[in-house]
């Protein structure tokens, strides 16, 4: 199946005490560009993420958003620095001494003076918090992808309704074809009967006329390689896969075939017909170049 360059994603999961969310936006680009946004906190993770959203994708502009809550993640250490309050207590019991107060010194009073009682953050384990990321963003790819697929079908079908319009005109093409000829031999042969009046008429000179048109206007070659085209465009959206490349060549040469019928005829109701496959050539393009 093929998939649109088109897409987006989201997963959202509590881990470790982290709410960890990841959002994927991605939009046509000739190439892959894919653009990590990630807290300061946790870049040590970006080249992960960036991994594994480049092995999703083969072209395409990818922005992934990435947020994390870890107000519930492991706690504080909360110890106390023994030269500090070996300070205030020391201090405390020489102001007793000297001017005669009673010792009251308490648990409660020492904490409250500045810098007696240290609080750290514990240390995040990386190598985890990057573990868990990953995971959801995994999740998160699974949904981008199966959006770029529903798209991707949608732009398949689409292409497949306009292809077979494309073959309809060919063969109205290939059937009108040999009728202009006829009709040229047949206004070659009135024409040639006005001008020489009573001259009796040379049968074979008529038909080498005629064959020369039949050879100038000839399209047998270009509407067999469209056919070919078309069989070539259906193969490959049914093969899936990052096409989108190979489709955008194949449209170049349905283009060129669909040209070369068109500077060839004379005839108003294939040149019609040209126009409508041209027509319908070019919204294939456009529809190809959202396929990744």
């Amino acid at each position: 199946m093929v998939k649109s360059m088109t897409g987006y994603g989201r997963a959202e999961q509590s881990l470790n005490g982290r709410t960890i969310t990841v959002e994927l936006r991605s939009v046509n680009n000739r190439y892959l560009d894919c653009s990590i946004r990630i807290p300061r906190l946790y870049l040590f993770a970006e080249d992960g993420l960036k991994s594994q959203g480049q092995s999703s994708m083969s072209r395409g502009k990818v922005d992934v958003f990435v947020t994390i809550d870890s107000a519930g993640a492991a706690g504080v250490k909360v110890s106390i620095n023994r030269p500090v309050a070996d300070g205030y207590c020391a201090a405390l019991r020489e102001l007793a001494q000297s001017y005669g107060l009673s010792d009251d010194i308490s648990v409660s009073l020492l904490s409250r003076f500045p810098d007696v009682l240290l609080v750290e953050k514990e240390e995040e384990d990386a190598e985890q918090v990057a573990q868990d990321i990953s995971a959801v963003m995994e999740q998160a790819l699974s949904d981008f992808d199966r959006m770029r697929s529903r798209e991707g079908q949608k732009l398949s079908d689409d292409i497949l309704t306009r292809a077979d319009t494309i073959e309809r005109l060919v063969t109205l093409v290939e059937e009108r074809s040999p009728q202009t000829v006829e009709e040229y031999r047949a206004r070659l042969e009135a024409k040639m009967n006005e001008v020489l009046a009573n001259t009796q008429l040379d049968p074979a000179r008529i038909l080498t006329e005629a064959a020369i048109f039949a050879d100038k206007v000839a399209v047998d070659e270009e509407t067999v390689r469209l056919r070919s085209h078309l069989g070539q465009l259906r193969h490959m959206l049914a093969q899936g896969g990052a096409t989108g490349r190979k489709l955008d060549f194949l449209i170049q040469e349905f283009n060129r075939e669909a040209n070369t019928i068109g500077s060839k005829c004379s005839d108003i109701e294939i040149a019609r017909y040209v126009v409508d496959i041209k027509a319908e050539i070019e919204k294939i393009r456009e529809q190809v170049q959202n396929i990744e």
